[in-house]
Parts: C-alpha cells; structure tokens; sequence
C-alpha cells in the first residue's frame, strides 16, 4: 500500500454519483480516516453548491460525536470533529444518519484503490 485511502460518492436526487478519494499520508487512526473522508465529502458539496445534505456514514461514533450525543474523548478527534462542525454551519441543512458497512460499498471501494495506487496530481490530505 502506498497510504491510507480516503473516498466518499456525492449522490444526487437525480441518482448522478460524484466520487472523490484521497490519500492520508500521514498515520492516522480508522476514526480519523472516517473523519477525513466526511470532511473530503463536504467539501466537494461545498464546491458543488450543494446547500441539503444527508450524509451517510459507516462509522456509528462520527454520526453519534457530529450530532452532539456523545462525547469527544480522544484528544486526536477533537480538531477533527471541530472541522466537520464548521463545515455542517456552510449548508442550508444536512443531517447524519448511521448506514451500515456493506451498504457504503462504493466509498469503501474508492478508498481501497485510493490506499493502492500513485496520484500524480498529489491527491494527498494533510493531518489536521
């Protein structure tokens, strides 16, 4: 492997999928790949001029942490969550909502070949 992928699918209502993934090049925990790649997923909506988002995440503590229901107590989430939070007061609306693993196949998919392969363009996200 060549670092640790990242990826999310915007899907609109019209049912067209716009995938993004990245690079973490730096050593990081699963929960902070989760967060990287909600926020990577943010931000391209942002871009997007997206302004109602539902997001759907596999990992139950980001969902829980993100809506205020539980508590931040590893040190190395908390700027983590601090940005998600930000990124959630730039739209209109958007709720989190808990999917399962097997059903976010396609952003699990993306961040396996993210995680293998080279970018030349430097798709590469730094630690926060």
């Amino acid at each position: 492997m060549k670092g640790i992928g990242i990826g999310a699918v915007l899907v609109y209502g019209t049912g067209h999928h716009y995938p993004i993934m990245a690079q973490l090049q730096f050593y990081c925990t699963n929960n902070m790949a989760k967060y990287k790649a909600c926020i990577l997923g943010l931000r391209m909506a942002m871009d997007m001029g997206v302004q109602q988002v539902l997001v759907l995440g596999d990992l139950d503590l980001l969902v829980h942490q993100i809506q205020g229901e539980w508590e931040t107590r590893d040190l190395k989430l908390i700027p983590y969550r601090q940005c998600l939070q930000d990124l959630c007061q730039r739209f209109q609306s958007i709720e989190f909502m808990h999917i399962p693993r097997i059903h976010n196949e396609v952003a699990d998919a993306l961040a396996t070949l993210a995680s293998m392969l080279h970018h030349p363009d430097k798709a590469y996200m730094d630690p926060l």
